[in-house]
């Protein structure tokens, strides 16, 4: 279609790289492939972050891995923003030199 769409994202590896090189090599083919991805991009991007958890879980079994990560990516549709984050990573807007809160950050204390 002739909508713009840019997709970022970065993962924080925990005990090893496996997942968080699994997750950037899969993310983001995951969120291209979702059926609502043209409709729902946050439904996707939601959707897509557990799909790619259980497909990782069921790598790590297999192989006897026990690596983890955190991530956030971002996904720009035409003129909006979609964020999507998993564990404490973050992300920070600067609009015209002044942050904007997008997020929540993850903390222990966090109900």
């Amino acid at each position: 279609d002739d909508v713009d769409r840019a997709y970022f994202a970065v993962f924080d590896g925990h005990g090893g790289v496996d997942a968080a090189d699994y997750s950037a090599t899969h993310l983001h083919v995951n969120v291209g492939l979702h059926k609502e991805f043209v409709k729902n991009p946050a439904e996707a991007l939601k959707c897509s972050f557990q799909k790619t958890d259980e497909m990782f879980l069921f790598k790590a079994k297999r192989e006897k891995l026990r690596s983890g990560t955190t991530g956030v990516s971002a996904l720009i549709v035409g003129s909006k923003l979609h964020i999507a984050w998993l564990g404490d990573s973050q992300v920070m807007l600067v609009q015209q030199g002044k942050t904007v809160t997008l997020m929540e950050p993850h903390k222990p204390e966090r109900e």
